[in-house]
């Protein structure tokens, strides 16, 4: 049995939308064709694959992770952001409500959206099946392609380091692995290395 388990964590590719700034959560938006161009199949092979059910992580997958089986959730899915979806800080700057989630965006919610603790107790759920699926499986290694709110909750959650949510930087198409032995990611504990995950072509941008 291999000893240790290792989780890549990707974000999807650029969208027209995210290209404006807009609030981007269960709304969806088509990948940039410039950006969806220069997208590469991973280098590695992961062995279970799991993505969020929104079109641009389920088109992002398929890029990388080309004649894979793919198992979609929505669980993996980014923040709910309600009434603001779609709609970009110049358009919202002016309304009390939305001023008010900006100087504590941890506690209230976006009317109609999530708020943070339902975000991180749905994506600890997502978390938590991966987990039960590698250790029952006996599976050394799994990617999952999802959204940057979920990215940085994650990172803040299981790597070495401990950052505030918004220090994490994950780039459009790109992620991190973490890799933990396997009896601390059967106890859910921090991971024992972090670093960028490999895939082939040219990423930037």
């Amino acid at each position: 049995m291999d000893d240790t388990v290792a989780v890549a964590l990707f974000r999807h590719g650029l969208t027209e939308a995210n290209k404006s700034h807009a609030y981007l959560g269960w709304t969806d938006s088509s990948l940039c064709p410039e950006h969806r161009d220069r997208l590469a199949a991973a280098s590695q092979g992961y062995r279970m694959i799991f993505t969020s059910d929104l079109g641009r992580c389920k088109k992002t997958s398929a890029i990388l992770f080309p004649d894979r089986s793919i198992e979609s959730c929505p669980e993996w899915r980014e923040m709910h952001f309600g009434e603001w979806e779609g709609r970009t800080f110049q358009e919202l700057k002016d309304n009390i409500a939305y001023q008010k989630w900006l100087e504590d965006p941890f506690s209230g919610a976006p009317p109609g959206g999530e708020s943070f603790s339902a975000f991180t107790a749905r994506v600890d759920k997502a978390w938590q099946n991966l987990t039960d699926k590698l250790l029952r499986e006996d599976t050394s290694d799994s990617a999952v392609i999802t959204h940057g709110g979920v990215i940085r909750y994650l990172l803040g959650k299981y790597a070495p380091e401990k950052k505030e949510f918004w220090e994490w930087q994950i780039q459009f198409g790109r992620g991190y692995e973490l890799r933990w032995t396997r009896e601390k990611f059967r106890r859910g504990e921090r991971c024992i290395s972090l670093q960028e995950a490999p895939l082939t072509g040219n990423h930037d941008g």
